[in-house]
């Protein structure tokens, strides 16, 4: 072969390997932004000096704890992971300080005998063990509460509440109830209040790293994923409107200061009492709502999956610990009637 030939197979050698390294870095690339996992999502320490704090014991999280994950948001909260935390610095902090939390659940209908006593009985074993807790379980049926046995300053009060012909309607109605025991009660009686659905299980702790001013929980099913796959309302007519966002937040756990869960649970029942007199309904109910809410005004806290995974989820790389878990759903029978 001569000089020329060689040279000339030299650079088409060189043209092909430049073209293959440069299709495997673009795929690569979209691969790693379809996972969610693009470097620009990453804590930087730049940033970290940034963060506001929801409380001073927030100076000890430990941001570069987990590079794999996404520690801040872009308008520098922290994102809770296993990890970051010391648990007894927190505990001891919150406790010296008075902290108190109420409990919100609901427990309408079927769920209440296909639930409540698992969820209430497994917080007792991990949910806030350090504080004292208030347990505000709303219901239809008062008489059918199991009779739970409650560690020392841990408490619980049942409030009677109208059973909805649909579930969708305990659903957004729950925004109502919550704000008025607020208003009436809690305020008077408790520092944080934490809002769950009863269909859960506690599994491991959630504790007092998870109090803050406004604390939102990252959706197990949509965190990994690009935004323009969350499922925001897009309707233009509905008080949930989003054309975009930050995150998708879960309505199954979300808390606060007991001010501000009181804001966002009035703000969320205004924006859809203003829904149903025009005949809309948001596309998630609440959970639209409450997301409209949280892009509007930025949540100072979020809470990882951890704190309410779905093990159906093949993928758990992240999850080193799953603090609270999705139970089993037979949507057919709870939901009849």
């Amino acid at each position: 072969m001569g000089y020329p030939q060689k040279t000339k197979s030299i650079l088409k050698f060189v043209l092909f390997v430049s073209v293959a390294l440069c299709v495997l870095y673009v795929t690569s690339s979209s691969l790693r932004l379809l996972r969610g996992i693009a470097a620009a999502d990453k804590c930087s320490l730049e940033s970290k000096k940034l963060l506001p704090l929801d409380h001073s014991v927030d100076a000890s999280l430990d941001y570069r704890s987990r590079p794999d994950v996404q520690t801040c948001t872009s308008w520098n909260a922290p994102i809770i992971w296993e990890g970051m935390f010391e648990p007894d610095l927190y505990d001891r902090t919150h406790k010296s300080e008075g902290s108190s939390v109420a409990l919100t659940v609901f427990a309408v209908g079927r769920y209440l005998d296909a639930y409540l006593e698992a969820f209430l009985n497994s917080s007792e074993h991990h949910f806030m063990l350090a504080l004292p807790v208030t347990y505000y379980v709303f219901t239809d049926e008062p008489e059918k509460i199991p009779d739970i046995k409650l560690a020392p300053q841990r408490s619980m009060k049942v409030i009677k509440v109208e059973r909805h012909s649909r579930w969708q309607d305990v659903s957004m109605m729950r925004m109502k109830a919550i704000s008025d025991i607020i208003e009436s009660d809690i305020r008077h009686h408790c520092t944080h209040v934490f809002c769950f659905d009863v269909d859960q299980l506690f599994t491991g702790r959630f504790g007092s790293e998870a109090l803050g001013d406004l604390v939102a929980l990252l959706h197990a099913h949509y965190y990994r994923l690009p935004k323009v796959r969350f499922t925001y309302d897009r309707n233009p007519k509905s008080k949930a409107y989003m054309e975009s966002g930050d995150f998708y937040y879960h309505a199954a756990v979300f808390g606060g200061s007991w001010k501000s869960v009181k804001a966002l649970t009035e703000a969320c029942y205004q924006s859809i009492m203003e829904d149903k007199k025009n005949n809309v309904e948001a596309l998630w109910h609440d959970e639209s709502h409450l997301n409209k809410y949280m892009w509007l005004h930025k949540p100072s806290r979020l809470l990882s999956p951890e704190y309410c995974w779905d093990t159906s989820i093949p993928d758990r790389r992240d999850i080193r610990v799953a603090r609270l878990l999705w139970a089993p759903k037979d949507y057919k029978k709870l939901r009849k009637g």
